[in-house]
């Protein structure tokens, strides 16, 4: 992972944060040891933050890996709330359900194995917050997948809205500021999905977007109408 914020950011907002639980902070220490690029306790902390503001009950996931931020998110619903994990690795998935039946989450989770936006179609809505957290170049439609799904007052959150491996920031600086010496059809697939997606999310007057330096940078779109 490459964070946007500076180390001593970094953990200053780790020392304000609430600290995350003994799987947590097991789930991290996992990520570390395998290089597993999740979105850190920074993000996740905001993330349970959002699920809370927005008065979640249901929740969905594009993107899951081992359930870490699903992890976060479900502390923040009622008893008879839902979080839908996708995820197309079935150890990861299996993983995400031993780390959510051991935070006593077994309830709330439902875990699909398959591809996220195959599965999206299976639920009806509404989820009022959305984490997108898969291949960039399909962030878009994830986003038109979920979108009627989401109510007033609901939430979509973007992982890697700055940076992240194949991301090339420049590139995306340069196209979302209209550049005219960029030419998105020659960026590489995932600059040009996070250039997509944004341009996407920033004109839907139907959502008021933000983009937040924490983690790899995250998106946050809260549905106004």
């Amino acid at each position: 992972m490459v964070d946007v914020l500076s180390d001593e950011i970094e953990r200053f907002v780790r020392a304000v944060g609430p600290s995350p639980d003994e799987t947590l902070a097991e789930m991290d220490d996992y990520a570390r040891s395998q290089g597993f690029p999740h979105v850190g306790p920074e993000v996740g902390v905001f993330l349970r933050f959002v699920a809370r503001a927005s008065d979640a009950e249901r929740i969905f996931e594009f993107g899951s890996g081992y359930g870490y931020s699903a992890y976060w998110f479900a502390e923040a619903l009622p008893d008879d709330g839902e979080i839908v994990l996708t995820e197309v690795d079935e150890n990861e998935l299996e993983l995400a359900r031993d780390y959510l039946s051991r935070g006593g989450y077994d309830d709330v989770a439902r875990y699909e194995l398959g591809d996220a936006l195959e599965t999206i179609e299976n639920y009806d809505g509404p989820f009022e917050t959305v984490l997108i957290d898969h291949q960039k170049h399909r962030y878009l439609e994830a986003f038109e997948a979920v979108r009627e799904k989401v109510p007033v007052g609901g939430v979509v959150v973007a992982d890697n809205a700055i940076t992240a491996g194949p991301i090339v920031f420049d590139d995306l600086l340069a196209a979302l500021e209209g550049d005219e010496d960029v030419d998105k059809t020659e960026l590489d697939e995932s600059t040009r999905g996070i250039v997509d997606y944004l341009e996407r999310v920033k004109s839907d007057p139907a959502f008021e977007t933000v983009v937040l330096p924490l983690g790899e940078g995250i998106a946050v779109s809260y549905r106004v109408e």
